[in-house]
């Protein structure tokens, strides 16, 4: 063999052990989650709908990772969320159109770095620690911490708001590996956007989970991105702790966050909340309660907020739900929902 086709071929040689490091894959997944029934949030008009979302928003996503060798890999998704009654996009007229998240990581062999719109570390411990996960329909955690001051309650019955919104654009997130159970996840963003910034988000959790038992210490500081700030707004902070045990029979959640925003009136609510979910029958008993009392405002309120569900399994992508919730707010008509829906994950 010739020199020149010695070195073509010693070429193509490296060439093939480069694509045999850099494996890549492409993933399309998602959930489609809708129900019926009669909603109706304290101090409203109870209304008969079909509602998408209600355990967990419908959402479709793209992900993907190239493997670059040494422990090293590329990482991106992007995810959509969407309304399955209507067919209509994002969460709410309006939301972004990669809404979840929308970033390109570097996978290394002590965590992960994604840069991008990434879901915020408040979120994942607030929904990891209550008995209804991300419901953003039933679950009392999430309406309370996340949105009391929206869920179709009338303006006299709604909560103080809290600004994070469940991703942070602009924004950079680490996620370390697990050492014996446990994790942390620091993340912050840049205020880009002149007309509602104030500064830059900060946040992170250090999250716990070995064998039966599992807690969480959460916390952040919302600057920008914020919509409707009272006069002279500086941040908000959030501090969160929650744990969950589980005793085979009965795994119990325990939740505990105080919401401190700084402005020309000072305000902050005081939230805590207990769950439990019982494994029966194929499925699971649901049960959770909330408490949320602000301070500050000229008239104090107390929302009060109980759930009651059973989720069964169909197979192990779908499950069908019934819920009943109940949703008091001082000074307001108490609320009562009843609902039936199925999810699907692909």
């Amino acid at each position: 063999m010739s020199r020149s086709l010695k070195a073509v071929a010693g070429a193509a040689a490296l060439l093939c052990v480069g694509l045999a490091h850099a494996q890549s894959n492409v993933n399309i997944y998602g959930l489609m989650d809708a129900a019926v029934g009669s909603f109706q949030m304290a101090g409203a008009d109870s209304t008969t709908k079909v509602q998408s979302g209600n355990m967990t928003t419908s959402f479709i996503g793209f992900n993907g990772s190239e493997d670059l060798g040494n422990g090293l890999k590329v990482t991106f998704a992007i995810e959509h969320f969407l309304q399955a009654d209507a067919g209509t996009a994002g969460r709410f007229v309006g939301d972004r159109f990669w809404a979840r998240n929308a970033y390109v990581g570097l996978a290394t062999n002590y965590g992960e770095y994604q840069f991008g719109r990434t879901t915020t570390t408040m979120f994942v411990s607030t929904l990891m620690f209550n008995a209804l996960g991300d419901s953003f329909a039933f679950s009392p955690s999430i309406l309370q911490v996340l949105t009391p001051q929206t869920g179709n309650r009338p303006a006299g019955a709604q909560m103080l708001s809290w600004y994070g919104d469940t991703g942070w654009a602009n924004s950079v997130l680490f996620k370390s590996k697990s050492w014996n159970g446990l994790s942390v996840n620091i993340q912050a963003n840049a205020g880009e956007d002149a007309a509602n910034s104030f500064g830059n988000n900060i946040g992170g959790n250090v999250l716990y989970m070995n064998g039966p038992l599992a807690a969480t210490v959460s916390y952040s500081k919302v600057k920008n991105d914020v919509i409707g700030a009272p006069a002279g707004f500086e941040d908000q902070e959030t501090k969160q702790v929650g744990a969950w045990y589980d005793f085979g029979v009965v795994k119990v959640f325990g939740q505990y966050t105080a919401v401190d925003t700084t402005a020309t009136v000072d305000t902050g609510t005081d939230i805590w909340g207990l769950g439990a979910s019982i494994p029966l029958a194929g499925g699971k008993v649901l049960a959770q309660y909330g408490h949320a009392k602000e301070d500050g405002n000229a008239v104090e309120k107390t929302n009060k907020t109980f759930t009651l569900g059973y989720d069964y399994n169909l197979s192990k992508r779908t499950d069908v739900y019934a819920i009943y919730m109940q949703d008091k707010v001082t000074g307001a008509d108490t609320g009562d929902t009843f609902a039936v829906g199925i999810r699907h994950k692909f």
